[in-house]
């Protein structure tokens, strides 16, 4: 991607998260979050069951982010996070969570599709199909479930495992721990990025490349 292209697409982004956060803190905030299952009371930004995209192994650079599939900012910088990852691979463990967001009507069906989808590792591929379709099924007022079964058939998954999952409530409790933990890190937007568990500030279009930069520079250092 060239780089006016890149900046520009950030710029949205970030305008994007900007105008909406005080918006969306309030419909976030509007419930009460469950209990919380860190150790000592503590939370975490990388639990054991996240979902990690890239491993970057002992001393890489772990770089978090709590998304919403339908969120539209999330879409716009899907295709920086990939060249990101491109870029940093080897290097960094990028390590993506369910953040859905009140709203949107079809956020938690998509994370139920990705955590579906997870259970027979295809966590990635829907991931990517997902912000792929974006357009087509983001902002509807309607339940696409069916359109995101569609998705897991074309992926190759059992139907009947998938359908299974997403009937589960544990599948929803799963997304659930993401949102809560979220809330208790302070999430009350997406994207939102933690860099090496420091949550992100986005204020320019380069904010998150610049800081994973810096971040693997000096653990090479």
């Amino acid at each position: 991607m060239k780089t006016p292209v890149k900046a520009t697409l950030i710029a949205i982004a970030v305008a994007v998260v900007l105008v909406l956060a005080g918006i969306i803190y309030a419909l976030v905030n509007q419930s009460e979050p469950s209990a919380l299952t860190g150790d000592a009371g503590v939370v975490s930004v990388v639990r054991p069951d996240s979902h990690v995209v890239d491993d970057g192994g002992d001393g890489a650079v772990i770089v978090v982010e709590f998304l919403d599939f339908e969120c539209e900012a999330c879409g716009a910088f899907y295709p920086i996070v990939e060249e990101i990852r491109e870029k940093f691979d080897g290097e960094i463990t990028y390590v993506i969570r369910y953040f859905p967001l009140p709203g949107h009507t079809n956020s938690t069906n998509a994370a139920l599709a990705a955590e579906a989808a997870a259970q027979q590792d295809q966590f990635e591929a829907m991931y990517q199909r997902l912000f792929e379709t974006q357009a087509e099924w983001g902002e509807s007022q309607e339940s696409r479930a069916d359109m995101f079964r569609g998705f897991a058939e074309g992926l190759g998954l059992d139907l009947a495992v998938y359908d299974a999952a997403v009937a589960d409530p544990a599948t929803l409790a799963r997304v659930q721990s993401d949102f809560d933990d979220g809330r208790a890190l302070g999430v009350s937007s997406t994207p939102t990025f933690f860099v090496d568990g420091a949550l992100l500030e986005l204020q320019q279009w380069n904010d998150l490349e610049d800081t994973i930069d810096q971040a693997v520079n000096g653990a090479s250092d």
